[in-house]
């Protein structure tokens, strides 16, 4: 008899509420203060007003985007669990009708309906794996996986502030042209969309190139809004 070696995985979390924001927050970081600093650099050539311009940007940035998530993820917490009390509510006033529910959730996979009915009433025995089952399959979610609100706001915080700071970082060295944070920006943009392709289905060199275009084309955009509103104020 030979022996079958037996595969084995593992998942990464994908239901913390870490990643999106974390993501999100350095890209958006990076790609807004190299913006900000190039449409300012554009429009003035002192290094102080645009080393002041990147810090203030920094900083708002950073505190912007840890309340919104903040307050955007305990909002979509507290809708989730206002339906899982509603579940809950529904299994304790019509448990025959929840079990008929779960019977049918089963059959429509395939199980044959004689032992759907069987399944359910064994997994419905137990009144928190029973709201686990309806919650999943009609919400998409259990209590146990709902992002986490402060998570998700200390990961925009610090995620931004690290994106944010690469691109001021020049000037605060005594750089004194566009081009030393421009290059920093750029090489920081690509390996950011790189990294970001070991958790998604993207490879390396497809998601570093796309961060790369995105930052470059917005930072481009608002340097020429900066020559321009400079052009029309002289």
């Amino acid at each position: 008899m030979s022996e079958r070696a037996e595969a084995h995985h593992q998942h990464r979390d994908v239901t913390g509420g870490w990643l999106r924001p974390s993501v999100f927050g350095a890209m958006d970081g990076l790609v807004s203060n190299f913006a900000l600093i190039a449409g300012v650099a554009g429009g003035t050539g002192d290094t102080g007003v645009i080393a002041l311009a990147g810090a203030a940007g920094l900083a708002a940035g950073a505190f912007s985007m840890a309340g919104g998530e903040y307050v955007s993820v305990a909002s979509q917490r507290e809708l989730a669990l206002r339906e899982i009390e509603v579940e809950a509510r529904e299994l304790a006033d019509h448990p025959d009708a929840e079990l008929a529910e779960l019977t049918r959730s089963f059959i429509d996979r395939g199980v044959e309906p004689a032992l759907a009915g069987e399944v359910a009433r064994q997994l419905s025995r137990d009144p928190d794996q029973a709201l686990e089952l309806h919650t999943r399959g009609e919400l998409g979610v259990t209590r146990d996986d709902l992002p986490r609100p402060r998570l998700a706001a200390v990961s925009s915080f610090l995620s931004f502030g690290v994106g944010a700071a690469l691109p001021l970082l020049p000037y605060l060295f005594g750089a004194a042209e566009l081009w030393v944070s421009a290059v920093v920006s750029c090489t920081a943009l690509f390996g950011a969309g790189a990294l970001a392709s070991t958790v998604t289905a993207r490879s390396w060199w497809y998601s570093g190139l796309r961060q790369l275009i995105v930052g470059v084309v917005a930072a481009g955009l608002t340097f020429a809004l900066g020559n321009a509103i400079e052009g029309v104020a002289l």
